[in-house]
């Protein structure tokens, strides 16, 4: 089943914009408007009591609500130029307010300096009349409603055009570069870092000797601790403490309940995992990621990865074993196998294991070394205790989305944290995804690596018998992740050009779309694999829409 998020018409966008509430240009202004929008007054007190504020963004994207019944829906305009059917869904005073908000947000000065200019403005009118200008026209026009309660005239309406909302919770936290960049890099540091850096930086270095060498792209750089620099149209989490993961989880399991009453399956909540744990721990957990990948290359002689190989287990004994490594039983016994062969060399479904150690996890073989190595740092037992306790609140919010019949995205986030959020996200689709998709895994197509990424997820769902879910962007870090890699001097992840993201991005859809065909033709059950397609480019549209599934 494939879905698709339609973007407005370059020739319309001017005055249509509400339905693609997550435009790029614009998604800073809303963030930064729905944080300053009396962050301490008595309004935003009062709704908080009310569910937590719910602040719901609505997409145009694979979902419904249980409002009115399944609405019929026009042919689709694919030139983008029909007024008519643009605006058929808009008010006069919606049509006139698109304009004036998209005439303000089309000064860059005003969409780089925003914070500054609100709260002067703020200073200016008074908070009353501020909020109240601030509802009349940016945060009216891009936002839903306050909560759960709010947003569902909103949806009613929308629905009965035909457009189905992702609710997405949109507030951040106010503060400064400084204070981003103190929490960024303390949550960042191991409790090993903290106490001694100097036994931390030889630990680092002699794993760096024995695996893959220097990865310095999963350590913290205070120069980009602020994960908003260059970064327009994505919210950020910055970690206090456990207390506030918690409530982070809290306000993510009202968005799904706010969604529940969906009909036909197709609710959708989008969630960040930076919001539910501690960013050390996903940085850790990448590297390890990344030097098991390298470790994996070794023992297939460089050959792929290893699900496209079918590797025997008693072939990967005898290789470990000519190698010379011994003490081998208890890592063999995690292998990841079925009928075709050795699926991962890791047990990477342990890591949803809320009991399990995560240090004792990746203890496994280096065939140039000829001995078992530690891939992992020691974690203290405080940090083994983040890790389950973002593991629990990882599996408490899917369970409540499977229980509720709703989807959860885990949106994409900065590339040093990516290898962990798409781990996780595999296995959570592993232990949930057994009847429908109910996870969704996004995939950001600025990347050199996505199309291979996707594939070897596809071949880990077939294999395994999971019903994958992928969400296809173009992305939303590439200026930060370019800049990154220039400073710190490891090679760009990006694609050179626009276009080459375009390529990637069509390559991998049609590779989603040509596996679909395949179950179709074999008889099997189509919704195996979901796609939604995330793009407000005009050509990738009508490309997904030629399709023939």
């Amino acid at each position: 089943m494939a879905f698709l998020k339609l973007s407005t018409s370059r020739k319309c966008s001017k005055l249509l914009l509400q339905d693609s509430l997550r435009n790029d240009v614009y998604a800073r202004l809303v963030r930064s408007l729905t944080t300053s929008n009396g962050q301490n007054s008595n309004e935003r007190q009062r709704l908080q009591r009310r569910n937590n504020s719910v602040a719901a963004t609505a997409s145009t994207a694979a979902t419904s609500t249980t409002i009115d019944k399944k609405p019929k829906w026009d042919p689709l305009d694919t030139s983008f130029a029909n007024p008519e059917a643009t605006f058929k869904s808009k008010t006069t005073w919606e049509i006139f307010r698109a304009y004036i908000v998209y005439q303000l947000c089309s000064s860059g000065y005003l969409v780089e300096n925003n914070m500054q200019i609100m709260k002067i403005c703020k200073a200016i009118f008074g908070e009353k009349l501020f909020t109240l200008i601030m509802k009349m026209t940016f945060y009216g026009h891009f936002v839903a409603g306050e909560d759960q309660y709010r947003i569902v005239p909103t949806l009613k309406r929308l629905r009965s055009f035909g457009v189905k909302p992702i609710l997405d919770y949109s507030v951040e936290e106010d503060i400064s570069q400084e204070e981003a960049e103190k929490r960024e890099v303390e949550s960042s540091m191991s409790e090993v870092e903290k106490r001694d850096q100097k036994a931390a930086q030889k630990e680092a270095s002699v794993t760096a000797e024995t695996v893959g060498g220097s990865l310095p792209q999963y350590h913290v750089d205070k120069q980009f601790a602020d994960r908003r620099y260059k970064v327009q149209s994505a919210r950020t989490y910055f970690y206090l403490n456990e207390a506030t993961c918690e409530r982070n989880m809290e306000v993510f399991q009202n968005c799904l309940h706010a969604v529940a009453g969906a009909t036909y399956g197709t609710g959708i909540t989008a969630i960040k995992l930076t919001a539910l744990g501690r960013p050390q721990l996903l940085l850790q957990l990448s590297e390890v990621i990344m030097r098991a990948r390298t470790l994996a290359s070794e023992m297939m002689g460089g050959k792929g990865n290893v699900i496209g190989q079918h590797l025997t287990l008693e072939e990967l004994e005898k290789r470990l074993f000519e190698a010379g490594i011994k003490d081998t039983k208890k890592f063999l016994e995690k292998v990841t196998k079925d009928s075709q062969g050795v699926i991962h060399l890791f047990p990477w479904s342990g890591l949803l294991d809320e009991n399990s150690e995560l240090s004792d996890t990746f203890r496994v073989p280096c065939l140039k070394e000829g001995r078992m190595v530690r891939l992992l740092s020691q974690l203290s037992k405080k940090e083994e205790e983040m890790f389950r306790n973002m593991v629990h609140r990882l599996n408490t919010l899917v369970q409540t989305a499977k229980d509720l019949d709703v989807r959860i995205m885990i949106d994409a986030e900065q590339t040093y944290f990516q290898p962990a959020i798409s781990r996780l996200t595999l296995e959570l689709m592993q232990k949930y995804n057994t009847e429908k998709a109910i996870v969704f895994n996004t995939y950001q197509c600025y990347l050199k690596e996505t199309l291979n990424e996707v594939k070897t997820d596809l071949n880990q769902a077939k294999r395994q018998k999971f019903y994958f879910g992928a969400k296809l962007v173009r992305g939303a870090y590439i200026d930060q992740e370019r800049a990154r890699a220039a400073a710190l001097g490891y090679p760009d992840p990006t694609n050179p050009s626009y276009e080459a993201t375009t390529k990637i991005y069509h390559d991998t859809l049609t590779e989603c779309l040509t596996r679909i065909k395949e179950l179709k033709d074999k008889g099997d059950v189509c919704s195996k694999i979901g796609i939604m397609v995330a793009s407000h480019n005009e050509d990738t549209v009508r490309f997904a829409l030629s399709q023939d599934t």
